[in-house]
């Protein structure tokens, strides 16, 4: 694969061309529980900065559960999912995605059967990645991550979140409407026998 982007790349993979980071609806992502308000915005970024861990997003103390709301401003295909935690028992422990519901809560997720689910493990330094199966997070238009718990923390602290995979570059409204349009109208493509030989404007 080429790379565009404005770094260095010193491999192949070039993970930052799978990237599904600039695909975010940021202004729209939110979480709850979180002991900082609009904190969840923060651990949003590019491939390369993940380690960049000035701000984090937090649970409320004693209460490590964690829900995140992320919406795409274009339909994307998930392959994998990257989650940085925080030290000390702190990183989630858990990880249950659902795709393209909005407005969840903590009482519906519990009720909810998960697209997926994985266990974590405490993932640092960023070099872990957890696949999805890719069937089923095809034509995503926003998706949930469930945080159950920790690893025994007061609290759940996330520093990152990355998805990779691929974007359709179309929204969900431009695709239906774009659909419609090409749509053949028959009375737009009358046959000559149907028109009575009557000569359509621009025939001579």
């Amino acid at each position: 694969m080429s790379c565009t982007h404005d770094h260095n790349c010193e491999d192949h993979d070039c993970s930052s061309d799978w990237s599904l980071y600039k695909h975010i609806d940021l202004s729209k992502v939110s979480a709850l529980n979180e002991a900082v308000s609009g904190s969840v915005k923060s651990v949003f970024k590019a491939w390369d900065q993940r380690l960049q861990s000035s701000e984090h997003l937090e649970s409320n103390e004693g209460d490590p559960e964690l829900l995140v709301f992320v919406p795409f401003t274009s339909d994307v295909k998930i392959k994998s999912i990257s989650i940085i935690g925080g030290p000390d028992g702190t990183s989630p422990s858990k990880m249950r995605a659902f795709t393209n519901r909005e407005g969840i809560d903590f009482s519906d997720v519990q009720n909810m059967q998960a697209v997926q689910e994985w266990d974590l493990v405490e993932n640092l330094e960023g070099v872990l990645e957890y696949q999805t199966r890719f069937s089923k997070f095809q034509g995503v238009g926003n998706i949930t991550l469930h945080f159950p718990d920790s690893f025994g923390g007061d609290t759940t602290q996330i520093r990152y979140i990355g998805f990779k995979g691929e974007a359709t570059q179309l929204k969900r409204d431009v695709v239906a409407t774009i659909v419609y349009e090409i749509t053949p109208n028959p009375s737009d493509h009358k046959t000559r026998n149907e028109a009575g030989g009557i000569a359509h404007i621009g025939e001579h």
